[in-house]
């Protein structure tokens, strides 16, 4: 069999007609820009709002605790961070509590790994899906990215009592919240794009990923202040999606300091050349899935 994307497609018209009124949809690969297809994505849009709800609906199934895991996780590793980071190590926070400081970027980090753990397996957990039937592969790694919001949104409100509690008001800068919120599902999405088309072809992905977001953890200013970083370190530190992120989150929420705009604009070209190159590789690759898969 021929790959997907190049396969021919039979669409019976009327129930009654006879073999020679049948009409046929040909599927071609597009080359160029064209070959992208975003336009797609909005006629398959009650597919991925479908994905999304069953990736939220199996993921608390048969669970004890149910959409609490999307609390307790962000918790349990601030407590841990304060505890090492913000007591025994005393880095500083900017001049705001160190368990505010810590959760403010948890938030967008937990749904950071979160895709990037759903993403990297989306083309092989729906396997038969691909083998069997034509939709836009790109569904099913955003329909991923689509389903971590929801924690996020849980995790957020705890966030805005924990404000309440420790009395931080953050001003004017919530209303650029969204514009941070957007570039987090990007950067999650871009390289999410890269992994999932990577695991179809290497199945070593999966093992990888788990590792690579550990790393990427401390590497990310989560538990510290990219102000610790100095020299030109701080050039390359700044390459870093994430950095744009958690720093644009502590900005817009907790009003430390000013934005950071070195530190933003290199963080945020990252992100739009990874996206644009992991829309790119998967698309390429896409015309293979059901024949490697």
């Amino acid at each position: 069999m021929s790959s997907d994307a190049q396969a021919l497609a039979a669409v019976h018209i009327g129930e009654n007609s006879a073999p020679e009124s049948s009409s046929w949809t040909v599927i071609e690969p597009s080359s160029g820009w064209a070959s992208l297809k975003l336009g797609e994505l909005w006629r398959y849009r009650e597919l991925i709002y479908f994905l999304t709800w069953r990736d939220i609906k199996v993921r608390y199934k048969q669970t004890a605790l149910g959409a609490a895991w999307a609390i307790i996780q962000p918790l349990v590793t601030m407590i841990v961070f304060t505890v090492i980071f913000g007591h025994i190590a005393h880095l500083p926070s900017d001049g705001v509590p160190y368990a505010l400081f810590t959760l403010t970027a948890l938030l967008p980090w937990t749904y950071f790994a979160y895709v990037l753990q759903q993403a990297s397996t989306s083309l092989l957990t729906n396997a038969n899906m691909i083998s069997k039937v034509y939709f836009p592969r790109l569904v099913l790694p955003l329909s991923a990215s689509f389903a971590g919001l929801l924690d996020f949104g849980i995790g957020f409100c705890v966030l805005v009592c924990m404000m309440v509690f420790y009395r931080v008001h953050p001003g004017m800068r919530i209303f650029t919240l969204p514009a941070f919120l957007l570039l987090a599902v990007v950067a999650s999405l871009a390289v999410g794009l890269w992994l999932s088309a990577l695991s179809v072809r290497y199945r070593d992905v999966k093992y990888v990923v788990p590792f690579l977001t550990q790393v990427w953890l401390y590497v990310s200013p989560v538990a510290y202040t990219p102000n610790l970083v100095k020299g030109k370190l701080a050039v390359v530190y700044a390459l870093n999606p994430m950095v744009g992120v958690i720093e644009g989150f502590r900005w817009a929420l907790l009003g430390t300091g000013s934005l950071q705009w070195a530190a933003l604009v290199p963080s945020v070209t990252v992100t739009l050349l990874l996206l644009l190159g992991g829309l790119t590789y998967f698309r390429r690759m896409e015309q293979t899935f059901a024949d490697v898969i």
